[in-house]
């Protein structure tokens, strides 16, 4: 698949860096990403014995009022007087077989750990419906794919996938700790077998189109970094706006935004909204110029369709 279409995770969203290891091209049995833990905002940590309310996306945003919400991604605060709790987190990823090749399953096993505690299991809490995100990008960005491992009685998270073509793949892992705030893990992987024919990417694209649907991306000002954006998907079929949009794990519309690095990696979700489309408003800001793709995925019909765009981000 060459532009493979994924993702669009709809609502409000902030760049969320991945403090993850340097993206080296080899794959090894095993990889370890170091996720430093996420520290609450400047000026709230001390809430006078009151409770703590964070981002679920962005844990180092809190407030000791209920109520609030992100101003990074729009997501309610939820109550967490654990937010910020000085703890750090790795995902160690086996695969199995180790040599991962291209037309052949494997069955990538993931394993939280707390740093410094490896020994005692790490239990997730369920987001979006499902415990771990999963998302695999070809190393160029024109791939894009979205799993869900599942929780075994081993204690890992496995899932039995194919990568389609040889080359140079990145796997995302989104997740949270319970107790804890949102964590991702970053492993780079390299495939055996033909290689995957890489994709430039260098003008922006808003426009997606696949099986007779149509989606337009559009923003409210200038992108540039450092300021509040509106993000807008449109979607229509043969011409005609859809609004009968079923909700993807929970949400109108789920969108991931990686740069052109891979370094940074931007989970979205939709505002809240009373319609089904055809319209999905987010709210996001950038706090890096460079290109990044956007990967959208909503659900109609009863199929879950993917889109991607592309994007220019200025200083």
């Amino acid at each position: 698949m060459s532009r493979l279409p994924l993702f669009l995770l709809a609502v409000a969203s902030l760049l969320a860096t991945a403090g993850c290891s340097s993206d080296s091209a080899s794959s090894s049995a095993t990889n370890t990403v170091e996720t430093p833990a996420n520290g609450p905002a400047e000026g709230t940590a001390d809430h006078a014995g009151g409770h703590i309310y964070a981002c679920p996306m962005h844990p180092e945003v809190t407030s000791t009022q209920d109520g609030e919400k992100c101003p990074k991604c729009g997501m309610k605060l939820e109550h967490n007087d654990q937010a910020g709790n000085g703890k750090s987190y790795t995902m160690q990823l086996v695969p199995t077989p180790m040599q991962v090749t291209a037309g052949q399953p494997v069955t990538l096993a993931f394993t939280p750990r707390e740093s410094g505690n490896e020994a005692v299991p790490v239990p997730l809490a369920v987001v979006h419906e499902k415990k771990m995100h999963l998302i695999i990008v070809s190393k160029d960005l024109g791939q894009f794919y979205h799993e869900h491992p599942e929780y075994t009685a081993a204690g890992d998270y496995k899932v039995q996938y194919t990568f389609p073509k040889g080359g140079d793949y990145v796997l995302f892992q989104d997740y949270t700790p319970t107790g804890a705030g949102h964590q991702l893990g970053r492993q780079p992987l390299t495939v055996a077998g033909p290689k995957y024919a890489p994709v430039r990417f260098k003008n922006d694209d808003m426009q997606w189109e696949k099986d007779g649907y149509q989606a337009m991306l559009s923003f409210d000002k200038d992108l540039k970094v450092g300021q509040l954006l509106g993000m807008k998907i449109s979607i229509s079929k043969g011409g005609q706006p859809v609004t009968d949009l079923d909700n993807y794990l929970g949400a109108l519309g789920h969108v991931v935004v990686i740069s052109e690095d891979t370094q940074n990696y931007l989970h979205v979700h939709p505002n809240e909204q009373a319609d089904k489309g055809p319209n999905i408003g987010f709210n996001t800001n950038f706090e890096k110029p460079g290109l990044y793709r956007v990967f959208l995925q909503f659900n109609h019909a009863g199929k879950i369709h993917t889109g991607d765009f592309t994007i220019n981000v200025k200083a």
